[in-house]
């Protein structure tokens, strides 16, 4: 697919960089977004780093859209070695308004079978080696997280998996551990005692910071195995996994396709407006090189 694309460097215009409104972030098993027209990449350099991948900019069922593989293609990124700052950012950077996640994960209930969907509204962190928030360096924000996904774009997501004919299950809570290695059998089963649903290692990394960027942010939780738990499934095997995410990441885009056929033009959630109170640092203390850094971010609040 990247030799059929035209390169862009991050020197573009303003008008230029809002070439996307809505992002998508594939996970293992979607590295590409099929249909995507006018294709072209983006390969941008944010103040956090670069991101996993050249975005790749495009049309799909006539949405602007920025597809991002987050894992790099050819799955060249542990989770704790993605750079989410830069992920979000660059997203941020090429005017998304609503980000699409969509992530493999284990199903921590028998209900919740493979190759099911599940729409998630709450998370669960259990990470312990990353960085989850832009803020620092001489300005503090305590963002809202309550309610760490978009309902409006969650409720687009199920409408769009029934539309698809995909299984959906909406709402629950996803467990996000740092990885790469799977649970153990006793954490899995401490992880069922506690009522969470599915598990994963990277959306609730990706929620805190989309959540700061005042972006809306959603995931379609594509179910591959039932972890380690069941038993009839005594340890989870890449093997299975991986037939399951091949046949997961069609009905995904599939998914996606509807979603973005559907997808209202104005956005009627508290999303873009997270900011509005989070900021505690007075502007004028705010240092002149962190006010560079976070301009796309707080731009509108401290210029």
């Amino acid at each position: 697919m990247a030799s059929k694309l035209k390169t862009k460097s991050s020197k573009r215009t303003k008008q230029e960089s809002a070439a996307a409104e809505i992002g998508i972030l594939g996970g293992s098993g979607l590295y590409s977004m099929p249909g995507l027209e006018k294709a072209r990449e983006w390969r941008v350099k944010t103040p956090f780093g670069e991101p996993s991948d050249a975005l790749v900019l495009g049309t799909v069922e006539g949405k602007r859209v920025a597809f991002l593989a987050r894992h790099a293609r050819g799955h060249r990124l542990l989770p704790s070695e993605i750079n989410y700052r830069a992920n979000l950012y660059a997203m941020k950077l090429a005017g998304v308004t609503r980000v699409i996640s969509v992530s493999a994960v284990g199903s921590l209930r028998e209900d919740l079978r493979p190759l099911e969907f599940l729409v998630p509204d709450q998370f669960y962190d259990r990470t312990r080696l990353r960085i989850a928030t832009f803020f620092g360096g001489g300005i503090v924000a305590h963002v809202g997280f309550d309610k760490p996904t978009c309902a409006q774009l969650g409720a687009v997501l199920g409408a769009a998996c029934d539309a698809a004919g995909v299984k959906v299950h909406r709402g629950g809570t996803y467990i996000c551990i740092e990885g790469p290695q799977f649970s153990t059998l006793a954490e899995a089963h401490v992880h069922r005692q506690l009522r969470f649903d599915v598990i994963g290692m990277t959306n609730v990394t990706e929620a805190k910071l989309a959540r700061e960027a005042e972006l809306c942010y959603a995931t379609i939780a594509m179910i591959t195995d039932y972890d380690c738990w069941h038993p009839e499934h005594a340890s989870v095997t890449l093997g299975e996994i991986i037939a399951n995410l091949n046949r997961n990441a069609e009905s995904a885009c599939n998914v996606i396709r509807h979603a973005l056929r559907e997808m209202p033009a104005e956005r009627e959630c508290k999303c873009g407006r997270a900011l509005a109170h989070a900021i505690v640092t007075e502007p004028a203390a705010v240092p002149a090189a962190t006010r560079r850094r976070l301009a796309a971010i707080i731009g509108k609040y401290i210029s």
